[in-house]
């Protein structure tokens, strides 16, 4: 562990496997500092890894689990959810580092009658929610945000740096902002190859 960690990352590593097993028996290692709001509105699955400084919120309307984390998740460093309706993250999904994942916004823009005024300070805008769904054995890279209402297919990869604004289809690669997919996982060939739809 020293050879790896260091000195003072192997301290950390003992102190945050310490903190693990006494807080969050179920995971595999909560890397400190963790934050955790509401934890009786999150349900943190089994054989969980986090990255540090990992910051899961929940404020549901009604008391009920508002974040559901699948089996052995694994998240590297500084990846923030927020849910309000209901974010489910499925099995084995992998999240790089500085990942935004939320259900809700201060506010509506949509373009219909509901939408907020601007001139309505933000923290005063009535939050609007949106469940938002992340299948089985999904990757997200570094730096991506997923914003209200979506589901994420099983199997698909999101690339760095890409904004999650409408439905992922399942076993595709997406990327950009808006993320759209660029690659379709072939069953019969067993390639990724370029997605038509």
């Amino acid at each position: 562990m020293i050879t790896k960690y260091g000195i003072i990352g192997g301290i950390k590593l003992v102190f945050s496997l310490i903190y693990t097993k006494l807080f969050h028996s179920n995971s595999r290692l909560i890397r400190l500092p963790f934050d955790i709001r509401n934890k009786s509105n999150i349900n943190l699955g089994e054989n969980l890894t986090t990255g540090v400084g990992c910051r899961f919120e929940a404020y549901p309307l009604e008391n009920k689990i508002a974040l559901h984390i699948g089996r052995n998740v694994q998240m590297n460093d500084y990846v923030h959810i927020t849910a309000m309706n209901n974010v489910h993250i499925g099995n084995n999904v992998l999240l790089a580092s500085k990942i935004y994942i939320s259900d809700c916004s201060h506010g509506s823009y949509s373009g219909d009658q509901n939408d907020s005024n601007p001139e309505i300070p933000p923290i005063d805008r009535k939050l609007i929610a949106k469940p938002i769904v992340i299948e089985d054995n999904v990757w997200l890279g570094e730096f991506v945000s997923v914003l209200p209402g979506v589901t994420i297919g099983k199997g698909s990869i999101i690339g760095a740096n890409s904004v999650v604004t409408k439905n992922i289809p399942p076993y595709v690669i997406a990327v950009g902002i808006p993320a759209v997919p660029i690659k379709k996982f072939n069953f019969e060939s067993e390639k990724w190859e370029a997605y038509s739809k």
